[in-house]
């Protein structure tokens, strides 16, 4: 099997945040430990984290819906316009938020992922009635649920009453709900604009299918559900109008004698942004299941080569796979790290990034990086097909779901900002009451000394002045903190175990602190990194 690795698209800006999510889970029994592993990473402008604590309400309190929450520029904890409001409930859990919610105190994690849907059923804010977007829907079952079952049945619930509301330029959207057990995949997609809340009828058509749990998946901006058994509540659930809307909106015959496909029933024609992650994860792990497309090579000519190219159909990806070796959070994170090195679409190995030396040998550039900017890419004739890594992202994580372990030790969100190539993850134990005041900090219109993402932000830009050692250096002082992390691991959950039996307030002040140490830590090695970088590779060594 080939060594490389998934990576997920990353973008600033709210349009490609459609193609520049990506979500990786991995059943309990498909990992190296033990754990059920989900992870994601998102585009949406709001990388700050904020640790949402636990609330208590009075019988009759209400929930506001919000419109917005994924946006940046408000202050921390400002999730937007109040466009309705829910029950409230007596006691809410705490959760960790970002431009999307992602795990609760729990051991509830969720990742997301924008697919996309028919025209026909997209939404105009003006005249709709739907007010719940995905996000808000997470937010209410990371605040109310401890496990993947229930919380699908309350997002479900939430969206078919009050109308399911795209965020992402009306498009549709999946979750992957995991706890410590089981992963749930869910898809969602619109109605229309004709929906009323009175009617009825579901303000959504959404469709569920349960990952076995020796299997790992992936979902690249792309519907995976495929034939669903509505007999077999195990694994399947869906809404009352799963297949009727298909069918009176002429996407479906049922006299045609063909099974009805929820992918192709509800999904445009498939785009190469997603077929491209779809090949490279199942090539890479799981390559005897079918014959895949080639598109491994070393050639620096053949990403140019517009002929050599396979265009196979959806179809021929499953919606999960056992992989042919278990997989760790280490294998996720390299996911995330990955240029699609090696195969047609790695842009660092561009034939425009070689020239001849004296000996008449082509010798890569220095200059040479997987994420060419327009720019450059005009001026350098580099084509302009999808490369999976963004230079520019907004932040990702891979939630560790341990039942062994109490939830205030089992739960390990590893979390990073900006593009994941160079950021570095840090591990944030779901017990804590507080995280470190950088990773609060980002105003994307100015730099912040005081702020993680500006400084990883920092060191992604110089990287630019010589980019082959830049990341040869980024990855000699990050690499051995994270590696430090992993060892210490197995301590920390010793240590924070003891403490839970005999004082279960200091157990908890105990991984906060440990948590906001290493969260300051990884900040001081961006700043570190960003003097090293300048001063290494300054221009006035360049031979200007």
């Amino acid at each position: 099997m080939r060594t490389i690795f998934i990576s997920l698209i990353l973008s600033l800006s709210i349009y490609s945040h459609i193609n520049a999510c990506t979500v990786i889970a991995i059943g309990k029994k498909a990992s190296v430990d033990g754990s059920v592993i989900v992870s994601h990473t998102d585009a949406g402008p709001d990388c700050r984290l904020n640790l949402v604590p636990s609330q208590t309400h009075q019988a009759g309190d209400k929930a506001s819906v919000y419109w917005g929450m994924i946006e940046s520029g408000r202050p921390l904890g400002d999730y937007g316009e109040v466009i309705g409001q829910i029950p409230q409930v007596e006691q809410t859990y705490a959760y960790f938020q970002t431009a999307y919610p992602q795990i609760n105190s729990k051991q509830l994690a969720i990742g997301e992922s924008t697919l996309s849907q028919r025209a026909e059923l997209m939404l105009d804010r003006s005249v709709c009635e739907q007010i719940m977007t995905i996000e808000q829907a997470q937010a209410f079952a990371l605040q109310r649920c401890t496990t993947a079952e229930d919380a699908l049945q309350l997002i479900t619930q939430l969206l078919e009453t009050y109308g399911f509301l795209p965020s992402c330029v009306d498009e549709s959207e999946s979750l992957v709900i995991a706890d410590t057990e089981e992963i749930w995949v869910l898809e969602v997609f619109s109605v229309g604009n004709e929906w009323k809340k009175e009617s009825g009828k579901p303000g959504c058509i959404w469709a569920a299918q349960r990952v076995p749990d020796d299997h790992a998946m992936i979902i690249p901006n792309w519907s995976i559900i495929k034939q669903i058994d509505i007999e077999d509540k195990d694994n399947y659930r869906a809404s009352s109008n799963y297949k009727q809307e298909a069918i009176d909106r002429g996407w479906y015959n049922p006299d045609s004698g063909l099974p009805f496909i929820w992918q192709e029933a509800y999904s445009p024609f498939p785009r190469e942004w997603s077929t491209s992650r779809f090949w490279l994860f199942y090539a890479t792990y799981a390559p005897n299941f079918k014959e895949w497309p080639d598109r491994f090579t070393e050639s620096v000519w053949e990403g140019e080569n517009q002929y050599t190219q396979y265009v196979e159909p959806l179809s021929s990806y499953p919606f999960s796979v056992k992989p042919e070796k278990k997989m760790s959070v280490q294998d996720v994170m390299a996911f995330q790290r990955s240029t699609f090195t090696g195969t047609v679409y790695d842009k660092e190995n561009a034939s425009t990034w070689y020239y001849p030396n004296e000996d008449g040998e082509m010798i890569k550039s220095a200059f040479a990086t997987p994420f060419p900017t327009i720019e450059m890419r005009r001026v350098m004739n580099i084509n302009s097909r999808r490369n999976v890594a963004r230079a520019r992202g907004e932040y990702g994580m891979v939630a560790q779901l341990r039942g062994w372990l109490p939830d205030e030790v089992g739960g390990v969100y590893w979390f990073y900002v900006d593009n994941a190539y160079t950021s570095a993850y840090v591990p944030i134990y779901t017990g804590v009451s507080d995280v470190a005041e950088c990773y609060k900090v980002y105003n994307p219109a100015y730099y912040q000394d005081n702020s993680i993402r500006w400084a990883v932000d920092f060191v992604d830009n110089l990287m630019y002045l010589r980019w082959q050692d830049a990341s040869e250096l980024l990855r000699s002082k990050r690499e051995p903190m994270e590696a430090r992390f992993f060892a210490e691991q197995a301590d920390v959950d010793e240590k924070a175990q003891a403490l839970l039996k005999k004082n279960p307030k200091k157990a908890k002040a105990y991984l906060t602190q440990l948590t906001i140490d290493r969260m300051n830590e990884v900040h001081q090695l961006f700043k570190d990194l960003k003097l090293d970088i300048i001063s290494e590779y300054t221009n006035n060594k360049q031979g200007i």
